[in-house]
């Protein structure tokens, strides 16, 4: 870990311990130390340039949802402490909704959602970042339906003129980090699997998915096996039936005492032309940010296979896209 603060073990100690030092720990000032003043923080609602920006976003996170909890299940990664790292961070984080804010009136209820963070990191501080919160799972507890949720944001960011941009190749701000990952024999099976998908060969889920699949998907989804999958998949691509899928990060990893993982950040880029999770076609142009997590192995012998996946893209952001392009608010 040369470069990094000696405290930290590894780097995923470094990502795990720096998320709980700054949110629930509080402390908020340490981003000072650990982001860059310059980083680029994208997520699928937005581009934030600017560690102020970070701050500000932390603190209004905090005052609405006071005993958040941000729980690491999982750091998958790649790179050196010399050339620069980047984890692809996996959590699983409660909160309960007591003060007003961003989602409205306060409702007392206690959440439970994912999110998925692929940040580069170097010389102790993170210059670089793509963030997803599992923004479906989040409203849809709070009792809003992700496309209300939606329509009620560019309404009070001061309608279509004016309203916030969801992150498209429009509003990309180029950040330090230009890497791929890594060539490990497990991340590129799960980007072989994802390019069959997306180019319609359903058939890639009973061949590479075990039958006993755990699948956690957006909007707080926990399904199983190949039909779990298949839905899933198939009501994504049904939607955007023509749009570029492009894989742009893959890391597999095979770690002592943890099963071998991969990590991939995605991109679906097209046109609203089909019918499947976001209602009858648009003709909207949608950019789609996913990441992607899955573990592998071999309850029979010799035949490994995706035995969990987790996959995120913010449905809230795919339906502002939708909605300022039919102007339905």
């Amino acid at each position: 870990m040369k470069g990094f603060d000696p405290k930290f073990t590894d780097f995923p100690d470094y990502i795990i311990g720096i998320t709980k030092e700054i949110w629930e720990d509080r402390g908020i000032a340490t981003l000072h130390d650990y982001y860059a003043p310059d980083i680029v923080v994208r997520s699928p609602a937005s581009v934030v340039t600017g560690n102020q920006g970070v701050i500000a976003a932390t603190m209004a996170t905090l005052a609405e949802f006071p005993d958040r909890t941000l729980y690491g299940e999982d750091v998958i990664w790649s790179g050196t402490p010399e050339e620069g790292m980047l984890s692809s961070h996996r959590l699983h984080s409660t909160a309960t909704h007591a003060r007003p804010g961003v989602y409205g009136a306060p409702t007392g209820k206690t959440l439970h959602y994912r999110i998925l963070a692929d940040c580069h990191a170097i010389n102790n501080r993170i210059n670089d970042e793509w963030l997803i919160r599992d923004q479906g799972a989040i409203v849809r507890q709070l009792g809003i339906d992700p496309r209300d949720h939606a329509r009620d944001l560019i309404a009070r960011e001061g309608g279509a003129a004016n309203c916030v941009r969801p992150y498209t190749p429009a509003t990309e701000v180029p950040g330090p980090y230009s890497g791929t990952g890594n060539d490990n024999e497990w991340g590129q099976r799960h980007a072989d699997l994802l390019q069959r998908i997306m180019g319609a060969d359903f058939t890639a889920i009973p061949t590479e998915y075990d039958r006993a699949a755990n699948l956690h998907y957006p909007g707080g989804v926990d399904t199983l096996s190949h039909d779990g999958a298949d839905q899933f998949w198939m009501g994504l691509r049904a939607a955007l039936p023509n749009a570029a899928f492009t894989i742009t990060h893959q890391i597999g990893r095979d770690d002592p005492s943890m099963p071998p993982r991969s990590a991939l950040r995605w991109t679906l880029h097209g046109k609203h032309e089909g019918y499947g999770a976001f209602g009858n076609p648009t003709g909207a142009e949608i950019f789609v940010l996913g990441i992607s997590h899955a573990e592998w192995g071999a309850v029979i012998g010799g035949q490994p296979k995706l035995r969990r996946e987790w996959t995120l893209f913010d449905e809230t952001a795919i339906w502002k896209q939708i909605l300022l392009h039919t102007g339905d608010l």
